[in-house]
C-alpha cells in the first residue's frame, strides 16, 4: 500500500525559556500540519506524539487542543530519533491498513545547558554505553557527556584517516550558511571557519560551535494512503518510498570502536535497507537531512549513507560536494546544529523541511531539480531510522 506525507507543520525553534509551553507548540505545529494536508482532524485516525523531557500522557495534553475525537494517542520516547520513531508508527499503521490516516507530532520543551540524566534514582539506559566508552577514552568530568561520545568517534576517524580538525569545522560554516535563509533557524548569523575553530574547545575536534544547541519546538506530519488521498483530492502529497529502524547490533558493543559506538552500523543498515526497498540509490539523492547533533556525527553518516565513499568524507566536505553547486545538499535547514535540536520534534522537523524541498516550497533554501530526499534520525542508546522521500 502507497505511503504518503499528506501535510507538514512546524513552528520556529527557540532558546530554552523563549518558547511557549509544550502543549501549546504542539498543538501549534499539529494544526498546521492539518492545515497544510487540507483535512480535518475528524479524519485522522491513530496519533503518535514524540518527546523526550515531559511526563506520561504529554502528548494528550498538546493534542486535545485540537478536539476529542476518542482516537488512539500513543506517546513516544527513543531518545534523539523520537520524532522519526513517531513517523515510523504512523507510517506502519498506515501501510499495513489499520487506519487511513495517521498524525505524527513531536515537540520538545528543554532547559538550558547540556542534556542530563532526570532520574538519578535506577539504572542508567546508557549504562553499557558509558563503560565501553569508559573502555577505549578517559572520561572528561568538564565536558558534556553526548560531546565525548560523538567527540571520541570523530577523533577515531581522524586518527585512522588524517583528518585535519579544520574539515570538522567547515560543517558548521556550512551549516550556519544554510541556516541563514531558515525563518525557522535559532542560529541564522553565519559564522566563518576561524570563529568556529577559535570557539571553546570541547572535546576531541568539536568546540564549541561544532554543538547543536538546547532547543524548543514542534513539529508534524499527516500520514495517509494513496486511496485517502485520492478520496480527499489530496494532490500535493509527497511518497514515503521507503523507510526502516534499527537498533544496535552486537558490533555495538563488541567491537570497540567509538564510531561503532555512536550507531555508525545502526545508521548503515537502515541505509541499506531503504536503498534496496525503494529502488534509489544514494547517487540518486539530490538533498538530505541527517543527524548532525556534532559535526563529527554528521562526518561519519555520510559515509555510513553511502553518500561517499569510506574514508573519504574529507575531501567530499572540502570539495563543497555537501552544499549546494555539489552531489548532495546536506542539511540545507542548517541542520541540528544551527536549525535547533529540540529532541522530540527533530526528526518531524527533518521531515518537513524535505517535503517543502519536494515540493518546490523551500524558498531560498530550495535545491534544484530536487526528487528523491533522504533523512536520516539517529538515537543513542539506540534508535535510528532512515526514510526516503520521492516526487512520485
Amino acid at each position: 500500500m502507497g505511503v504518503n506525507v499528506a501535510g507538514v507543520g512546524m513552528i520556529p525553534f527557540t532558546k530554552p525559556g523563549a518558547s511557549d509551553d509544550y502543549p501549546v507548540m504542539g498543538e501549534a505545529a499539529a494544526r498546521l500540519a492539518i492545515e497544510d494536508a487540507g483535512i480535518d482532524y475528524s479524519k485522522v485516525g491513530q496519533v503518535y506524539v514524540g518527546y523526550v523531557y515531559g511526563d506520561s500522557t504529554a502528548g494528550q495534553a498538546a493534542v486535545y487542543g485540537l478536539g476529542l475525537s476518542g482516537v488512539p494517542i500513543v506517546n513516544v520516547n527513543n531518545n534523539c530519533a523520537t520524532g522519526s520513531s513517531a513517523l515510523f508508527l504512523a507510517r506502519q499503521a498506515v501501510q499495513s491498513g489499520v487506519v487511513d490516516c495517521a498524525l505524527a507530532l513531536g515537540f520538545e520543551q528543554m532547559v538550558p545547558g547540556a542534556l542530563g540524566a532526570v532520574f538519578s534514582d535506577r539504572p542508567s539506559p546508557m549504562k553499557r554505553f558509558f563503560k565501553e566508552r569508559k573502555s577505549m577514552q578517559d572520561t572528561d568530568r568538564g565536558a558534556p557527556d553526548a560531546a565525548q561520545y560523538f567527540g571520541g568517534a570523530g577523533r577515531e576517524y581522524a586518527d585512522q584517516y588524517g583528518t585535519e580538525m579544520s574539515t570538522f569545522a567547515k560543517i558548521s560554516v556550512k551549516a550556519r550558511r544554510h541556516a541563514a535563509n531558515n525563518p525557522y533557524a535559532v542560529f541564522r548569523n553565519q559564522l566563518t571557519l576561524e570563529e568556529v575553530m577559535e570557539s571553546p574547545h570541547i572535546y576531541g575536534p568539536l568546540t564549541r560551535y561544532q554543538c547543536c544547541p538546547p532547543t524548543c519546538g514542534a513539529a508534524a506530519a499527516v500520514i495517509c494512503s494513496d486511496e485517502f488521498a485520492a478520496k480527499h483530492g489530496l494532490n500535493n502529497v509527497i511518497r514515503i518510498k521507503a523507510q526502516a529502524m534499527t537498533t544496535d547490533f552486537p558490533s555495538t558493543l563488541e567491537d570497540h570502536s567509538m564510531r561503532k559506538l555512536v550507531g555508525y552500523d545502526m545508521a548503515k543498515s537502515a541505509a541499506d535497507k531503504v536503498f534496496a526497498e525503494s529502488g534509489v540509490g544514494p547517487e540518486d539523492v539530490q538533498v538530505c537531512e541527517l543527524h548532525d547533533c556534532f559535526t563529527a556525527n554528521e562526518l561519519l553518516t555520510y559515509e555510513a549513507l553511502g553518500l561517499t565513499g569510506e574514508g573519504t568524507a574529507e575531501q567530499f566536505i572540502c570539495d563543497d560536494q555537501n552544499t549546494y553547486g555539489g552531489r548532495v545538499v546536506t542539511n540545507p535547514s542548517g541542520g541540528l546544529l544551527s536549525k535547533g535540536h529540540p529532541l522530540g520534534a527533530t526528526g518531524l522537523a527533518q521531515c518537513t523541511e524535505l517535503v517543502w524541498q519536494l515540493r518546490g516550497d523551500a524558498g531560498a533554501r530550495q535545491v534544484d531539480g530536487a526528487r528523491h530526499a533522504l533523512q536520516h534520525n539517529l538515537g543513542l542508546g539506540g534508535a535510528c531510522v532512515v526514510t526516503m522521500y520521492g516526487k512520485d
